[in-house]
């Protein structure tokens, strides 16, 4: 591929992470002082891609979004997580025994993605967008699937991520992460209060491949006033068990998570 082409490549790119859920639409001066490009060569390449579907522009406001042609390679991409179409009856099952809010995240390089959430349809709830990227060292369902990383891989996440704090409560020193990654491998699941979002409580399992690869985690999330020790006890074991099942549709045939019930959390 030719520098400019390639270079052009990148901006594109560029121009399609501009866009957020809070900042939906853009205007050309926008997008071009958050790329740090001139106002002309930004309106020329958000022309271009309008023209070809991957942008759209309002009539009146002139601002840009993303268009029909994004939705359609998000569709081909839903369609080929084949942990999301197998997880989809085990996640609405959970849904309707717990009544909180159930949340299934893949492992994308150092982070977690959100490919499917149901809303808990209790008035206090925990919401988490689908495609929001979160870390692997806060929150259950990130310490469910970076506890069944390898030892190297785990060290790499501990590496090359800056463990910022989220809330008071978020583990950030790397000695004290290791030995929780520890007790959740022990144990089958995570459990999280207050890590990422205050307030808010979690409990997670992973979900392995054929290749026993951990790929995703299956969290169950909610205020902590609903997660009592109890609850999280008897939430862990139904969290457990659903991955298992998900991991199983996958092909994991090395042994299900379900352990012994734990009352050390």
């Amino acid at each position: 591929m030719a520098v400019e082409q390639l270079r052009t490549l990148n901006r594109a790119v560029a121009v399609l992470d501009c866009f957020t859920q809070e900042h939906h639409e853009l205007g050309v001066r926008e997008i071009a002082r958050m790329l740090n490009l001139s106002t002309s060569a930004t309106g020329r390449l958000l022309a271009s891609m309008r023209e070809m579907g991957i942008l759209s522009q309002d009539p009146k406001t002139r601002a840009y979004s993303l268009g029909a042609r994004v939705l359609t390679w998000a569709g081909v991409y839903n369609a080929s997580l084949d942990v999301r179409n197998k997880a989809l009856p085990a996640i609405e099952e959970l849904h309707q025994t717990t009544r909180e809010t159930i949340s299934l995240y893949v492992i994308d390089g150092l982070e977690r993605v959100c490919v499917e959430r149901l809303e808990s349809p209790q008035t206090v709830r925990i919401v988490t967008r689908v495609g929001r990227r979160l870390p692997l060292y806060a929150g259950s369902a990130g310490k469910a699937i970076m506890a069944f990383l390898t030892p190297e891989q785990q060290e790499e996440v501990i590496s090359r991520t800056r463990l910022e704090p989220l809330t008071p409560k978020t583990i950030t020193d790397p000695a004290v992460l290791r030995r929780e990654l520890k007790k959740v491998r022990e144990r089958g699941c995570a459990v999280s209060y207050g890590e990422w979002i205050e307030d808010a409580a979690g409990v997670a399992a992973p979900i392995f491949d054929h290749n026993g690869r951990v790929i995703a985690a299956l969290s169950i999330s909610g205020p902590t006033s609903r997660f009592r020790k109890e609850t999280v006890l008897d939430y862990c074991e139904e969290v457990k068990r659903v991955a298992a099942q998900i991991s199983a549709s996958l092909g994991y045939s090395s042994g299900s998570l379900v352990s012994t019930r734990s009352e050390e959390l």
